[in-house]
């Protein structure tokens, strides 16, 4: 299946359904989910890094189950904005969830998201080591898909 690129994405998608974002990282993929106005992203849950093969049933399960239309995956660009190995295994990994589930997709850039996310969770919710391991996947994918509902937002709606 094609990318689309994120604007395009955002108008193609019917009204009243959901997207889930994706931020695929080396041992697990956290995963969020957008409202159905498609205005707030909220952390969902995390699943263990497998193949694709091993992860397809579990995703195509959530996408029925929370009336997914529409992937926005995690883009991890170099700090400089190159387009390195780490986006290259993104950009194929999206690419295959996307045809396989037979949904639109798009990729979005996640620089520093874990950074951010890690550093709210110690300064605001004085969470320890631990608890942080245990939550900072999803919570940096609703910030990566936060991100995109953001930058999409047709123009004049919003709060």
């Amino acid at each position: 299946m094609v990318l689309f690129n994120p604007h395009a994405l955002r108008a193609a998608l019917p009204p009243g359904r959901r997207v889930l974002g994706l931020d695929p990282g080396s041992k697990t993929v956290g995963l969020a989910l957008s409202d159905a106005s498609l205005t707030l992203a909220s952390p969902y849950r995390a699943l263990a890094r497998r193949k694709m093969g091993a992860m397809l049933e579990e995703f195509a399960t959530i996408v029925r189950a929370e009336e997914i239309s529409a992937l926005v995956c995690g883009l991890p660009l170099g700090l400089d904005g190159s387009f390195g190995p780490a986006a290259r295994a993104a950009q194929d990994w999206a690419g295959d969830l996307a045809e396989r589930l037979a949904l639109p997709a798009c990729l979005w850039d996640e620089r520093l998201s874990s950074s951010a996310v890690n550093r709210f969770l110690i300064a605001e919710m004085d969470l320890t080591r631990k608890r942080r391991a245990e939550v900072v996947d999803k919570v940096a994918a609703a910030y990566m898909l936060q991100g995109w509902l953001d930058a999409t937002q047709p123009k004049g709606a919003g709060p």
